[in-house]
C-alpha cells in the first residue's frame, strides 16, 4: 500500500520526466518518436523511483532506452532541480521499458485467431 507521500512524489517525477522527453522528442532531428511515461513507483524511503517507459516506434526502443539509461545522471539531476526544496533525499531512477500495451495487442490478436497459435 502506497502512502500519500509516495504518491504525490511518484506523480511529480511523472510529470517532469514527461515534460523532459516531450522537450527531448520536439528537439530532436533524427526519426520522429515518442516516449510517456506509464508509470512511477517510489520505496517507501523515497530512495528509489522505478520510471516505467512505453516508446513508439517499437524499432526505436533498444537505442532509447539505451540512451536514457547511458544520460540518467542528468535526468536525476533536473529531478532534484525541479523537486529540491520538496524532499530531503533526490531518488535513484532507474528506468524500466513498459510493453503493457504490446502484451494486449498481441493477447487481442490472439483471440481474434491471427497469432501463431493454432484454432483448436
Amino acid at each position: 500500500m502506497e502512502s500519500n507521500r509516495q504518491r504525490k512524489v511518484a506523480q511529480i517525477i511523472q510529470e517532469d520526466m514527461a515534460e523532459i522527453f516531450r522537450k527531448q522528442a520536439s528537439e530532436s532531428q533524427q526519426n520522429s518518436f515518442l516516449v510517456s511515461v506509464s508509470d512511477v513507483k517510489v520505496t517507501t524511503d523515497l530512495s528509489i523511483a522505478k520510471i516505467y517507459l512505453s516508446i513508439f516506434p517499437a524499432e526505436l526502443r533498444a537505442p532509447i532506452m539505451k540512451e536514457i539509461n547511458t544520460n540518467h545522471t542528468f535526468y536525476r539531476n533536473y529531478i532534484g532541480q525541479k523537486m529540491g526544496k520538496q524532499v530531503r533525499i533526490i531518488p535513484q531512477l532507474s528506468f524500466y521499458l513498459d510493453t503493457t500495451l504490446d502484451d494486449v495487442e498481441r493477447i487481442e490478436k490472439e483471440l481474434r485467431g491471427e497469432g501463431d497459435n493454432p484454432i483448436l
